[in-house]
């Protein structure tokens, strides 16, 4: 088995810290869990932290007792098993991504909008056409998850989600920074995990928080978020917005379930 969960489209689907925190602490914890599976030929969840595997997002065909029935975008079909042990939660809509508020352009409100408190759900709250999108851990044979959260998803929210990420590697990218070389920068990318260069030039601006910085301000290792446009097949950024080095899952209090997209001061 393999932990199907992708903290970017958590903290979208609830507005960032809080259900992003429940996914690292239950993933975190699942992952210990699973040590041996290996040797019973299952493959052993990795939940690769902050930005491993693929998220699911999905409309409810059915409702059942102890699973969601779901149909993705690709047309696959998945039953999403809960228990009492998963987080379900309730995100109405947002501001989209990239439109933090004027005069607090953070990297996190960038990322996930405006911060409305996610509201708890009772299982049968869920019903056949609603939204949703879960993360846990997934019997790829059997087409099924055992989720650790699930989301119901505004149907405006649910949108921006799905254009943010066809617009991954268009309009913006994200992932860690790997090397910085004249005005290339290279990042391991959080969704693909795939190499990126991203050009900046005199345009560009520069962010780390709240607090604007140059080129020279910004280290390997870094996480980084960028928007701009594709030139010529090389992606030109207008914004960069950096955030400090942190290990994979682990917060600056050491606490991996704090660990989450980065929060403004």
């Amino acid at each position: 088995m393999r932990f199907r969960i992708n903290f970017l489209v958590a903290a979208l689907a609830v507005g960032g810290a809080t259900l992003a925190c429940v996914g690292v602490t239950a993933l975190a914890q699942a992952n210990s869990n699973q040590a041996g599976n290996e040797s019973t030929g299952q493959r052993q969840g990795r939940g690769s932290f902050p930005f491993g595997g693929r998220g699911v997002l999905g409309t409810v065909t059915e409702v059942a007792a102890d699973h969601y029935t779901i149909k993705t975008d690709s047309g696959e079909t998945l039953t999403v098993y809960y228990s009492v042990n998963t987080r379900i939660m309730k995100q109405g809509p947002g501001r989209g991504p990239g439109q933090a508020r004027r005069g607090h352009n953070t990297d996190a409100e960038a990322v996930d909008g405006p911060r409305t408190p996610p509201q708890p759900l009772k299982p049968t709250d869920i019903k056949v056409g609603d939204i949703i999108t879960a993360g846990g851990e997934e019997d790829t044979a059997k087409k099924s998850i055992g989720a650790i959260f699930i989301a119901q998803i505004d149907p405006e929210r649910a949108r921006q989600m799905r254009e943010m990420q066809a617009n991954y590697g268009k309009t913006w990218l994200a992932g860690r920074i790997t090397g910085i070389e004249g005005t290339t920068i290279t990042i391991e990318g959080m969704i693909d995990h795939a190499r990126h260069s991203i050009e900046v030039d005199e345009n560009t601006s520069f962010r780390k928080r709240r607090d604007s910085i140059t080129l020279a301000d910004i280290q390997s290792g870094e996480q980084l978020r960028a928007e701009g446009s594709l030139k010529g097949g090389i992606f030109l950024a207008t914004t960069v917005t950096a955030s400090e080095a942190r290990n994979r899952g682990q917060a600056p209090d050491g606490n991996p379930a704090s660990r989450a997209i980065p929060q403004p001061e």
